[in-house]
């Protein structure tokens, strides 16, 4: 069972990629991960991925594909993976379609967590983080101190420079433009599962679970 998972920056996938792994016991595959990985082994499609990003240029799709069909052949993919960050676009998605193909594979559904730009904004932008040991507070749902000082390690609290609301309307710009031809391609395909992603964690997943069958 192969599942992509879809939506904006701060829809909260995290969150259900964590459950979906537990659930189904697939691995959650992350192309970050990916590249972090193999260029820390330095394996040979590593080396030519590290190759482009010393030129400042784009991985091409084909190698992303190949790295991520490396990571499915592995023994804990055997029962299928939830592909997280991966395909952004309709030819990335043409291009995973055709890798999967020669294996006899192919994408089970599309998990798209739809949450508006308004409550994006609120839940990003409000976001606060101890400079020193990276723990995390909400303005909104889980305020910091009110001096600002944090009380794990007396470490500054701030907002991050990409928390800053142009910085997340910019963010958010890029992902509509690059992902609502996603969107529509895989609901042409029959496998699209929008979920609604306000409301509680556990009963996003519920809805999750009911989506997928």
């Amino acid at each position: 069972m192969i599942v992509i998972l879809l939506g904006p920056p701060g829809a909260g996938k995290g969150t259900q990629a964590a459950a979906l792994v537990k659930r189904y016991g697939i691995p959650h595959v992350s192309t970050g991960d990916i590249f972090r990985a193999n260029l820390a082994e330095k394996t040979p499609l590593g080396l030519e991925a590290k190759g482009y990003m010393e030129k400042g240029a784009l991985v091409p799709d084909d190698l992303v594909v190949r790295l991520i069909g490396d990571r499915l052949s592995q023994s804990d993919a055997a029962k299928g993976a939830l592909l997280d960050g991966f395909p952004r676009t309709t030819a990335q998605a043409q291009a995973l379609e055709a890798f999967l193909d020669k294996e006899s594979k192919k994408v089970a559904a599309c998990l798209l967590l739809e949450v508006d730009d308004q409550e994006l904004l609120k839940r990003l932008t409000g976001r606060r983080v101890c400079r020193s040991c990276g723990s995390g507070w909400h303005v909104a749902f889980s305020p910091p101190p009110s001096d600002l000082v944090c009380p794990k390690c007396r470490g500054e609290i701030y907002q991050r420079t990409d928390d800053s609301q142009e910085t997340i309307k910019n963010r958010l710009k890029v992902y509509h433009e690059q992902t609502s031809p996603l969107i529509d391609w895989y609901k042409a395909k029959g496998i699209l599962k929008a979920v609604n992603g306000l409301g509680e964690p556990s009963q996003i997943e519920a809805a999750i679970a009911k989506a997928l069958g």
